[in-house]
């Protein structure tokens, strides 16, 4: 940013009296006597700008609201994910101390039960498995 003032002819107060710091963003004005050349940006007396303005009470009050809520939802998060992963952790545990010949005999007695969804959860599995072993050899 520059400023040009010429004091030496006429000054008789003119609009941008020397010091004021007006400015318009990238224009340069020529009052006469007083001539103002900015490259942007607004300054006061020759000090630099600052740019830092202070927010207002109501924005402050509604950022520390959704800072507030944001950690409560962060907590919930952390609860139920706590209590998913023991539920998981519990499953495992049970399948490790179950015997495989049992779980055959559970899978074979389900499918007994319900034909239908056993059909249609064999063809899921192997359209998984297919999808899978195929892998990179597409032609």
């Amino acid at each position: 940013m520059s400023q040009n003032f010429d004091n030496t002819a006429n000054n008789t107060g003119g609009a941008f009296p020397a010091g004021t710091g007006a400015t318009d963003a990238g224009t340069t004005r020529d009052t006469g006597s007083t001539t103002l050349a900015t490259s942007g940006g607004a300054t006061g007396g020759g000090a630099a700008a600052t740019g830092a303005a202070t927010a207002p009470a109501g924005i402050t009050a509604k950022a520390k609201e959704y800072g507030q809520q944001v950690a409560e939802y962060g907590q919930q998060a952390r609860e139920y994910l706590t209590d998913k992963a023991s539920v998981v952790g519990d499953k495992f545990q049970d399948l490790r101390n179950k015997d495989y010949g049992q779980i055959a005999e559970e899978a074979k007695q389900y499918a007994r039960q319900n034909p239908g969804q056993a059909i249609l959860i064999s063809a899921a599995a192997g359209f998984v498995i297919g999808l899978l072993l195929r892998g990179g050899r597409r032609s």
